[in-house]
């Protein structure tokens, strides 16, 4: 059965009594709006985990001006559903009032990580993320706490916040769950009338396209970002924000090919923003 919390006590209460008991304690941080990507990401927690806590809550701080947090998909009912089809112990739902009961004073900013790629384009969105995360792990003081690899930069920036603040948790990156036509699963996805659906999988292919680049030899990035950006010009309702190669860590740009990267990329359909990345090693 799933219990559902909504307050910090409670669900302290309930990881504390499964801690006394033995278990290891599995996170899964969410915005809720929960999808296959999600469940890939709770199956994990479930097979390596004796207790796993899903939190579900619209984080404000990590939209910008003009940003969709009024309109983000919520249906609590329907995840918490979810969550228990899934074997989830315990949904943390708290409200905005919970998380944050005043004006926030305190954040956390990891440098470096957080300023290329969306972070130019999102100003505080970063910042806004880390600061939620830390909260969760102080909060639930999980064993292991799983996020998705679709969003590459978010969870560099957490596994680098982990590491330098000695926070006592294993960060675990669970590979993209994709469409059968390759794109990337996302909450935002539902946003997509069915002709910008159809154009969607081209950020895919485009990232496809840049990485076979590099496999077959080309060590220049501006030649595998031309790669995609000559793919995804081809789409004529897709308007690209940015392609990077980047350091697969660090999220930096590399003038040469030379260990392994990501490339990645932000695109608009429309008024909807997609991102999506691929890992490509060197050989």
């Amino acid at each position: 059965m799933t219990h559902l919390a909504d307050s910090i006590r409670s669900i302290r209460q309930m990881v504390a009594a499964a801690k006394a008991e033995g278990k290891l304690i599995g996170l899964v941080p969410t915005m809720g709006a929960l999808h296959v990507g999600h469940a890939r990401l709770i199956q994990q927690a479930r097979q390596e985990s004796g207790f796993v806590v899903a939190s579900i809550f619209v984080n404000p701080l990590q939209f910008g001006p003009g940003e969709d947090f009024e309109k983000y998909p919520r249906d609590l009912d329907k995840d918490v559903e979810k969550c228990q089809s899934l074997g989830v112990d315990a949904v943390f739902a708290p409200t905005v009032e919970v998380l944050y009961p005043g004006t926030p004073l305190t954040f956390v900013e990891v440098a470096k990580v957080t300023e290329g790629l969306c972070g130019r384009f999102r100003p505080g969105h970063f910042r806004g993320v880390t600061t939620v995360v830390l909260k969760l792990l102080n909060i639930v003081q999980p064993h292991r706490a799983y996020f998705g690899e679709k969003d590459a930069q978010q969870l560099g920036a957490i596994k680098r916040m982990v590491i330098d603040l000695d926070l006592p948790v294993e960060v675990i990156g669970v590979p993209t769950v994709r469409e059968p036509d390759g794109l990337a699963m996302s909450s935002r996805n539902r946003y997509l009338t069915p002709e910008q659906r159809l154009a969607a999988p081209t950020l895919y292919r485009a990232l496809q396209a840049a990485g076979q680049t590099i496999a077959a030899g080309v060590r220049d990035p501006a030649q595998v970002r031309q790669a995609a950006l000559s793919m995804l010009e081809c789409e004529r309702q897709i308007e690209p924000q940015y392609v990077e190669v980047v350091d697969a860590e660090l999220m930096t740009p590399v003038e040469i090919i030379e260990k392994p990267v990501r490339i990645a990329a932000a695109v608009w359909l429309g008024s909807t923003r997609l991102i999506d990345n691929i890992y490509c090693e060197v050989k």
